[in-house]
């Protein structure tokens, strides 16, 4: 498994408007072959950045194939007007993630 962990810088006008933007284009994202799933978090230190991790099959299935792709255009596309500057990633592999014995009762 591999996880694309991607810094959204967001205009700070934009800020609330950001997570409803950004479910307009998830559709795009979440089509792509090898996708398994994601998530979007609001900075808490940093209000104005987002984080926005991706599960993915394989690296391959990010970069090149999903990045070279028109949905990748068409998803960037959709955020350019909200973005401060240009996001950074990165990739780390492992496992997904799991709960401890800790959380057994979390939820309950």
């Amino acid at each position: 498994m591999v996880y694309e962990i991607a810094t959204l810088p967001v205009r700070p006008e934009r800020i609330d408007a950001f997570a409803s933007v950004f479910a307009g284009v998830a559709p795009l994202l979440s089509r792509a072959k090898g996708y398994r799933g994601h998530m979007l978090a609001r900075g808490i230190e940093q209000a104005d950045q987002f984080t926005l991790i991706v599960r993915w099959q394989t690296l391959e299935d990010h970069s090149p194939r999903f990045e070279s792709s028109d949905d990748h255009q068409l998803f960037m596309a959709g955020l350019q007007d909200q973005l401060s500057g240009e996001p950074t990633v990165q990739h780390i592999q492992g496992a997904a993630f799991t709960i401890g014995p800790w959380d057994a009762g979390a939820g309950k």
